[in-house]
């Protein structure tokens, strides 16, 4: 078990380093990197993700490389420019409602990524649930005029996200109302959205993500947790394994972090991650390796959760 710490380029969910367990056996390396704020109930899906990856290891693929969106925090306009511009991809996800901003940032933000990416390219918007019915109505509409895609969880329930549903012409997609659910196939139940995004570690691992993918009968975009290629690793098995792939997938989140542990990190290409599981690389992995007692807690915790 190994505990890594890697700083952010960019202030991402409120972190400027991403932390996180390294855990290894027969079938290779798992990680294990719930954010701060989940409990044991929630991390056991995380560790039983890292489990699967180490023991079990993932079906066979379906395709060899995986379509990935650029993902665009909630930077300045010059800066999102940038970050499209040197990604090489033809989807964009742009960061909205971040703390501290407000709606004119976002119009900003979004009108400099479709400029960066041309009228030929995809946008969608992430909101990790921070608008109500009415403000997300209202911005759906307005950032709708540089051709949206989907929006990423507008609102925070799924009652919410029904309610958006009925108001607006654009797809809606759900993430945390999956993830983070009891029963993360209510959102198919409440017609809350036309999209799933499915992330493995918050869900199980990957032959859990693929029921679940299953069992919603919805389009899949899986997404990262902002995992290393340790991590990204069991996104891109996932994505490789589903029957269908109609959407650009948001694993191409390495260019969020200053580092890897592993030697030839899953970086995406012309808009492609290749379908394969990296090693981990000793001297990468001593670079950001960290002693922390509480990383270690968190795995015993979630251990016990997921045995109870």
């Amino acid at each position: 078990m190994r505990v890594y710490s890697i700083p952010m380029r960019t202030r991402f969910r409120g972190i400027t380093r991403r932390q996180g367990v390294l855990l290894h056996g027969p079938a290779g390396w798992g990680e294990f990197s719930p954010f701060a704020e989940y409990g044991p109930p929630e991390t056991a899906r995380w560790l039983a993700a890292a489990r699967e990856a180490a023991r079990d290891g993932w079906p066979a693929p379906v395709r060899d490389r995986i379509p990935v969106n650029v993902t665009v925090p909630a930077v300045a306009p010059e800066r999102a420019h940038a970050i499209v511009r040197a990604s090489g991809c033809r989807t964009a996800k742009v960061k909205v409602a971040e703390r501290g901003q407000d709606d004119a940032d976002d119009i900003a933000r979004v009108e400099a990524v479709r400029d960066a990416i041309g009228p030929g390219g995809l946008v969608r918007i992430d909101v990790n649930g921070a608008w109500d019915v009415d403000h997300a109505a209202r911005m759906i509409r307005t950032l709708d005029r540089f051709g949206l895609e989907y929006v990423e969880q507008p609102c925070a329930t799924l009652e919410e996200l029904a309610r958006v549903r009925l108001l607006v012409d654009v797809p809606i997609a759900a993430d945390e109302s999956i993830r983070r659910a009891e029963d993360p196939l209510r959102v198919r139940a409440a017609g809350a959205a036309d999209v799933a995004v499915l992330k493995v570690q918050p869900l199980g691992g990957v032959a859990a993500a693929l029921r679940v993918a299953e069992a919603t009968g919805l389009p899949v975009v899986v997404s990262s947790a902002v995992e290393t290629s340790v991590g990204l690793a069991a996104g891109v098995a996932l994505a490789a394994a589903l029957p269908e792939l109609p959407y650009a997938c948001g694993l191409a989140t390495l260019s969020l972090l200053e580092g890897d542990v592993v030697r030839d990190p899953l970086v995406a290409e012309g808009g492609f991650v290749p379908v394969r599981r990296p090693e981990v690389d000793e001297a990468a992995l001593r670079r950001f390796e960290i002693e922390d007692e509480g990383w270690r807690r968190r795995v015993a915790d979630a251990h016990a959760s997921l045995e109870a």
